[in-house]
Formats: structure tokens, sequence, C-alpha cells
């Protein structure tokens, strides 16, 4: 009989380890599929912040997708080669040079662009002389330049209304924060109002993210446009040369001074 304990102990610990092996441990894939997940929720952050804007929000989306589109549309056009193509100044001067208007107009509008069309505008007014060209340019270049300026200032109205926005989105998430404080009679807790404090914060942070960078590229875009204006203007002066010169006639040499009159008779 006493030998009994002595097998139930010898059992027991046989039976231990078999135990400690079958006790369930965490699996790798489990451990992936808690990875996926965490990171899923990662991805996933930005989008709430933004869908956490609300209406304000999403219509400050919009306008930082117009604002792209219209810095890419911009770079695209406000080229120098765009607006004048290589090769038409030297065409059209070697025709007004040799006297053919019509052919310079009628190459002018084979390649529309900035600077056809001002040199169009003056050449349709050669048979009037140079006074009249010359005035024909100036009201094309700033017509023109009025243009490529309407053009770029959308930008700007961007870069203005989107801080409104976001300031409209600030006073609705104050008036949700304080609405949940009358409704409690102010026994709302910090969670009760931090909804209505979020949509503020977030709506005022897209307004701002979409305005800085309108404005800058409105800023540059300014800059280029003057400049090539400027080009284009002096360029159009230059095509311009042979009338002025035709009209301003061979250059005239300077008489001799006429010999000083004989002193009259008697004259000491």
């Amino acid at each position: 009989m006493a030998a009994k304990p002595a097998i139930y102990m010898v059992v027991l610990c046989l039976a231990l380890p078999a135990a400690a092996q079958e006790v369930p441990t965490p699996s790798a894939s489990a451990a992936v599929e808690q990875a996926d997940t965490a990171s899923g929720e990662d991805a996933d952050s930005l989008w709430d912040i933004l869908a956490a804007g609300g209406v304000v929000g999403m219509v400050i989306l919009l306008l930082s997708l117009a604002a792209v589109a219209l810095v890419v549309e911009h770079l695209m056009t406000l080229r120098e080669a765009v607006l004048m193509p290589p090769g038409l100044a030297d065409d059209v001067f070697q025709l007004l040079s040799a006297g053919k208007p019509a052919l310079a107009i009628e190459r002018c509008r084979q390649q529309p662009s900035f600077l056809a069309f001002v040199l169009d505008a003056g050449l349709s007014e050669v048979e009037d002389g140079w006074p009249a060209a010359e005035k024909e340019l100036e009201d094309t270049m700033a017509d023109q330049s009025a243009r490529l300026f309407r053009k770029i200032e959308y930008l700007s109205v961007i870069g203005n209304i989107a801080p409104m926005l976001g300031l409209l989105g600030t006073v609705v998430g104050m008036i949700f924060a304080f609405r949940e404080v009358a409704d409690t009679q102010g026994a709302a807790r910090a969670a009760d109002l931090a909804e209505g404090i979020y949509l503020a914060l977030v709506t005022t942070v897209e307004g701002l993210i979409v305005a800085i960078p309108a404005l800058a590229a409105f800023a540059i875009f300014r800059n280029r446009v003057d400049q090539l204006v400027a080009e284009a203007a002096y360029v159009a002066q230059h095509v311009f040369r042979p009338l002025k010169r035709r009209e301003a006639g061979p250059p005239r040499s300077k008489a001799p001074p006429a010999p000083p009159a004989a002193p009259p008779a008697g004259a000491r």
C-alpha cells in the first residue's frame, strides 16, 4: 500500500509537461492579423480626420483639388515656349522687312499664341502707319495680359475662401460643443464636448493647408506673367522695327553751316 503514493507522484510528474504543452499560445498568423489590423487603422486615420470636418471639410477638400488642377494647368501653359513660340517673331520680322504684311498676318494666325495675337493686331493697322500700329499693339498687349491675370486669379480666390470656410467650420464646431453644454445644463463632460471641438480644429487646419500653398502659387505665377508680358512687349517692338525705319526714312545729313555774312561796305 505504501507504493501507491509513489506511483501517483510519478504519474503526476509525467502529466504536468504534457498539460503545459497543451496550453494554447498565440500563433504567428494571429500576430500577423493583429499587425494588419493596426496598420489598417493607421491607414484609415487620415481619412477619418478629413471626414471629421463634415460638409465644410468636404468643400475645402474640393477646393484643394481645384487648386491642384489649376497649378498643373498653369505650369503647362504659362511658359515662354507656349506664349512666344520659337521662330514666330523672326518669321514676322523677315516678312515685314520684305514688305509683305499680309503674309505676316497669315503666319501669326497659323500659330495662335499670346505673341501671335499681339502681332496680328499690330499688323492689321500697318496701312495706317506706325502710330496706329503702336497704339493697337499697346491695347492688345494690355487686353491679353489682363486675360492671363484673370486666369491665375482663381488661385487667389481659393486662397482667400479656404480659411474663411475653415473659420466657418470652427464656429459650427463650437456651436455643437456649447449646445451639448446647454442640453446637459452644464453637466457635460469633456468627452461630450470633444466632437464639436474636434470639428472646429479639423476645419481650421484644412482651410490653412489649402490657403497657404494656393496663395504662394498665385504669387509665383503672377511674377511669371509679369516677366513673360514684358518679354513679349520687347519682342513685339523689335518685330516692328522695319516699319518704324521705313516711315522714318533715310537719315538726313546735316547741312554745312552757312558762311558768315560779309560786313557792310565801309565798316571797320
